[in-house]
């Protein structure tokens, strides 16, 4: 039996294999794929806030197929990593997505409409569930859409569809010339409104009577000790607000109500072929660090984010039949507490916050003792890449360098580990998380020779803001949720990682991948095809 199990899973993974696998009468597929990805999401939010949700998130939890032990499942669990799981189905190590500081930043990319950064999927490496599906049917067509440009450009991968995201300079949607010279006219309409102008000077209060919220509302270390008390007010000067509306909840209906125009102006689910509407959902990302998980804000937050999705869930089904939409909800990352707060509430010393600076500085100091040019060396969180060609031009071996530096970084404070890329591969990944972690996240013919792994629970010196990024289980815990005629009613305890969604979805569909996956079908959510 276990034989069997196995060969399955690895016959999931390879394209052309097992082809059947990925075929279903198109009667029997859905017309339209809503995939939406909440920013900084936790699961434990569904259960701990479970008899306040009435709308969407009510739903799709109480009557979807929902993985439980689910998990972003490498290292860096940042934003654009995160999303460039969602849709590909692989880990950054193949989708080359290793940061958000190399993420989609693209200086040949500049936005049409406003002065935020220029940006494109150009580092974006492989395929994704839209390229599988064109491959089949050109006809296909989809929309992304976000209020970061990285939540919106990689669900997508490099594929040139309706990509749109949110520009705080200007309180508009706008797009990069890699995706075209012109604004369509329904995004013209949709910025037209100016939303965020006329929310100046409005007051974010709470949705429900203060009695309903068990958090405290006067806890000093958020937002870093400014405005931690509701209600949290926007600035009235409109420039302003458009950049305030991003920690607001309005943020998410606001681009909930423009993905709805956007389906309508695109004509999306209509059939025959499939297309895809991506949705990324930023506002519990930007409350959440400035409040933390455990606050009152992101409470509150949460409650409006599940009436908002309820709202847009029954606006979706007078404008296309509920019957041909499969939907699809997961997390681009989880957060950890500020710890402080955690050993206050738990009666312990909060873990020891980590330093890199002054390892940072010695190795500085000893690149310019070798003058070997500063920047061979470089920290990109907690990456570590070095530029051997600079090493070599100033003659010099980079191995004593790189070996004092990393005895530093190991023995100081908040420091758990320092591993060298080359020598994770061939230790245990199945007991040892975090070492399976790094592995999936570094490409193979990446800059990066060292990662730097904080003790759990750790925050860095001078953060003000609650923090994720760490290879460990508050991070890296998301939810995986699948709805929709097609899929189970059910809890699932198994195991599965957001890396299985974009395969589950594709057999589904009835599209085989395009290239090898990291992620498997999760066909115990699926209710099975009828056979003729």
């Amino acid at each position: 039996m276990r034989r069997f199990v196995l060969l399955l899973t690895i016959l999931a993974t390879v394209p052309g294999a097992l082809h059947a696998q990925y075929t279903r009468p198109a009667a029997e597929r859905p017309r339209l794929v809503v995939f939406l990805t909440v920013d900084q999401f936790r699961p434990d939010f569904l259960d701990r806030w479970a008899p306040q949700l009435t709308g969407g998130l009510a739903r799709l939890s109480k009557h979807g197929a929902v993985f439980t032990n689910a998990f972003q499942d490498h290292a860096v669990t940042e934003t654009a990593p995160g999303h460039s799981v969602t849709m590909s189905g692989r880990f950054p190590r193949s989708t080359g997505i290793v940061s958000n500081s190399l993420g989609v930043a693209d200086p040949q990319s500049p936005l049409l409409t406003s002065r935020d950064w220029a940006a494109s999927p150009y580092r974006f490496r492989g395929s994704v569930l839209m390229d599988w599906i064109r491959a089949r049917d050109a006809r296909a067509r989809a929309l992304s859409i976000s209020r970061k440009d990285r939540g919106a450009i990689l669900p997508m991968g490099r594929a040139k569809q309706s990509v749109f995201w949110y520009a705080t300079s200007n309180g508009e949607f706008t797009t990069s010339r890699y995706y075209g010279d012109t604004l369509p006219d329904w995004i013209k309409q949709v910025n037209a409104r100016r939303v965020p102008q006329r929310l100046a000077g409005q007051s974010w209060t709470l949705l429900l009577p203060a009695s309903e919220y068990a958090e405290p509302d006067d806890v000093s270390i958020e937002n870093a000790g400014r405005d931690f008390t509701f209600p949290h007010v926007m600035s009235a000067d409109t420039t302003r607000a458009a950049a305030d509306m991003v920690s607001t909840p309005w943020m998410d209906r606001f681009t909930l109500d423009a993905a709805l125009e956007g389906l309508q102006a695109l004509q999306l689910g209509r059939g025959p072929q499939v297309d895809i509407l991506a949705v990324s959902l930023s506002a519990t990302d930007y409350i959440g660090h400035r409040y933390g998980p455990d606050s009152r804000e992101q409470h509150d937050n949460v409650l409006r984010l599940d009436r908002a999705l309820g709202s847009f869930i029954d606006s979706l089904y007078k404008l296309r039949d509920s019957s041909t939409i499969a939907f699809a909800l997961t997390a681009d990352h989880g957060v950890t507490s500020f710890p402080e707060l955690v050993a206050e509430r738990a009666g312990r010393p909060a873990p020891a916050r980590y330093d890199l600076r002054p390892a940072v500085v010695g190795l500085r100091s000893a690149l310019r003792q070798f003058h070997v040019d500063t920047t061979a060396v470089t920290l990109d969180g907690p990456l570590v890449s070095v530029d051997r060609d600079a090493f070599a031009e100033a003659r010099v071996d980079p191995e004593p360098i790189l070996r004092r530096f990393a005895d530093v970084v190991r023995t100081s404070r908040g420091i758990a580990r320092v591993d060298r890329v080359r020598e994770l591969v061939g230790r245990d990944t199945v007991r040892d998380a975090v070492t399976r972690r790094w592995i999936h996240m570094i490409p193979a013919d990446s800059p990066v020779e060292y990662v730097i792994t904080p003790r759990e629970g750790a925050y860095p010196v001078g953060a003000t803001i609650a923090e994720h990024g760490a290879p460990y289980d508050d991070d890296a815990h998301v939810p995986v949720i699948f709805y929709g005629p097609w899929f189970r009613a059910a809890r699932f305890t198994d195991r599965a990682l957001v890396a299985d969604m974009a395969p589950t979805l594709a057999h589904l569909i009835g599209v085989p991948p395009t290239e090898r996956l990291d992620g498997r079908v999760l066909l115990q959510a699926i209710v099975p095809a009828v056979r003729h």
